[in-house]
């Protein structure tokens, strides 16, 4: 009998009506170097050499947080502004039914846990909001007294996500074996948690993760309805 029980939720679109990253982008801009908005179409053109496959989708993320915010950025600044994004999406942004399942889960015995390939800065603001466990995000490399853009470590996306949550596992002391998780997500990026996951849930799912789960057989939710 599983003696730990995990609720691991991904957050853009999962819990969130929209994406996070470009809002938190819009929301601190002015609020930092308001100027940068001067860049844009340069950031533009790196969101077209994504398009393009010449870039991947880590360089793509720093380049947009280097561009927008710098290349050393003040963590006290990051933090509040964080912060105060964090209060508004909370706010403007989440799902009633999201936060409803996630109280059910606590409320029956789960950790809950936010997985999610946004930047960590802005997600455990958000994970502190809605009373998390744990946050595994991406992280940003520590340069001297200030943050550099670059990713440090993986972007959690993809077979990364997985990873990271298992690394997150071994660093609590806990075994798969131990463990009943469940894992909610819109994304077909996330199949490989999903696979993993005891219990599967294609939440708010787009077309390819809705076809995935009816050969899964993993239950779909529809929480923006």
């Amino acid at each position: 009998m599983p003696s730990v029980r995990l609720a691991i939720y991904d957050m853009d679109k999962t819990i969130t009506r929209r994406a996070t990253f470009g809002p938190f982008l819009t929301y601190a801009l002015p609020r930092h170097r308001p100027w940068r908005a001067l860049l844009a179409p340069v950031a533009g053109l790196a969101t077209l050499a994504y398009g393009a496959k010449l870039i991947g989708r880590d360089r793509l993320k720093s380049a947009n947080l280097a561009l927008m915010m710098g290349r050393r950025i003040d963590p006290a600044q990051l933090e509040r502004r964080s912060s105060g994004f964090a209060g508004r999406t909370l706010a403007r942004n989440m799902l009633g039914k999201a936060l409803a399942q996630i109280e059910a889960d606590r409320a029956s015995g789960y950790q809950i846990i936010l997985a999610s390939a946004s930047y960590a800065f802005y997600v455990q603001q958000v994970g502190a909001l809605i009373g998390a466990d744990a946050v595994i995000a991406t992280a940003v490399t520590p340069r001297d007294s200030r943050v550099s853009p670059r990713i440090a470590g993986e972007n959690c996306y993809g077979p990364a996500k997985l990873r990271m949550v298992q690394d997150w596992l071994a660093q609590q002391g806990i075994q798969r074996e131990d463990a009943h998780i469940r894992f909610y997500s819109d994304h077909v990026s996330d199949a490989p948690c999903l696979d993993w996951a005891d219990e599967a849930f294609a939440t708010n799912p787009h077309a390819p993760l809705r076809k995935l789960a009816a050969q899964k057989g993993w239950t779909v939710l529809e929480w923006r309805r």
